[in-house]
């Protein structure tokens, strides 16, 4: 069995769909699609940069979502490989989760595109600039995470945010409990921790202001059923039905990304190959998780072309 599976943020470089736009009609088509739907130039800035402003959330996030459903969407159209036919399940790491629900048609790409924006800016407002923060701990799993950012907290918010894999846990929160989380890493047993360049601490309840814009837009979105289910950041379980999807797409803005417990449980559901559109970046974790099962990244048109033969 098989999944396909979608990067989240940090994935996004200057340069990024360059390559398969000059090759590719159909990943041209995408990315003006999003173009005209926020009514910006963002894919002159995910090709010609700057970086800086690349970065910000509201601009990654629906560019790491463009990139990754051209890839898809060539495969489909020049490949003649259909999602419906040849993935059982998607996954998506945070902001992934709405690429994949527009790669199994669930949510269209202008609509995507425009829910993504309104959620990069509603969690950049959700906390002021300064007053939160992220960091990664290496050599961490989620228990000794969780030990750590409870110790660290002292009254203010620190808790996990994503669980990547078996190696690798993010908490989020107040930035002097972060802090105190990085310093006290490694005498709790960690291999190392570091701050994380990031401008909101992204999947705490600090987010809640966020999670309130994205109950009212995600409710006057159109979300149909998934072609195929949809393995959830917060619940780390399929899901299929509309309504299921918009609430937990609400709980993921504050939730933690269950990401390490989402390959175990695709892996026991029977995947054994994984397919990552956009990014490189999950697959080495989907190999962490679960060394007997097969991962593939697919982000240039040799990529695509590969995938082709194998399936």
């Amino acid at each position: 069995m098989r999944a396909f599976i979608f990067p989240g943020q940090g994935s996004q470089s200057v340069g990024m769909g360059k390559a398969l736009a000059a090759a590719s009609p159909v990943a041209r088509a995408v990315f003006q699609e999003v173009d005209d739907a926020l009514g910006q130039h963002l894919f002159r800035l995910m090709t010609e940069g700057p970086e800086d402003e690349l970065e910000l959330t509201e601009n990654a996030q629906p560019a790491i979502m463009a990139n990754a459903i051209a890839t898809l969407r060539v495969l489909e159209q020049e490949g003649g490989v259909r999602l419906a036919d040849t993935a059982d399940y998607v996954a998506g790491h945070s902001l992934g989760e709405y690429t994949a629900l527009c790669a199994a048609g669930a949510i269209d790409l202008a609509t995507t595109a425009r829910l993504l924006k309104h959620r990069g800016l509603a969690m950049q407002k959700a906390v002021p600039v300064g007053i939160g923060a992220m960091a990664v701990l290496l050599g961490a799993d989620l228990a000794k995470a969780r030990a750590i950012a409870e110790a660290a907290a002292d009254g203010e918010t620190c808790t996990v945010a994503n669980d990547n894999d078996p190696s690798q846990v993010v908490i989020s929160g107040h930035r002097g409990a972060i802090e105190r989380a990085v310093a006290l890493a490694k005498d709790m047993g960690a291999k190392r921790a570091l701050m994380l360049q990031v401008s909101a601490p992204f999947h705490c309840p600090l987010m809640q202001p966020a999670a309130d814009a994205m109950e009212k837009a995600l409710a006057e979105a159109r979300i149909d059923a998934p072609l195929v289910p949809l393995f959830a950041n917060v619940t780390a379980a399929p899901v299929a039905d509309a309504d299921t999807i918009r609430r937990l797409l609400v709980e993921q803005v504050t939730g933690i990304v269950r990401w390490r417990e989402s390959v175990l449980a695709l892996h026991a559901a029977g995947v054994d190959r994984f397919v990552e559109f956009g990014g490189k970046v999950l697959t080495p974790m989907v190999k962490r998780i679960a060394p007997d099962a097969t991962g593939m990244s697919v982000v240039t048109m040799d990529d695509v072309e590969a995938l082709v033969k194998v399936l």
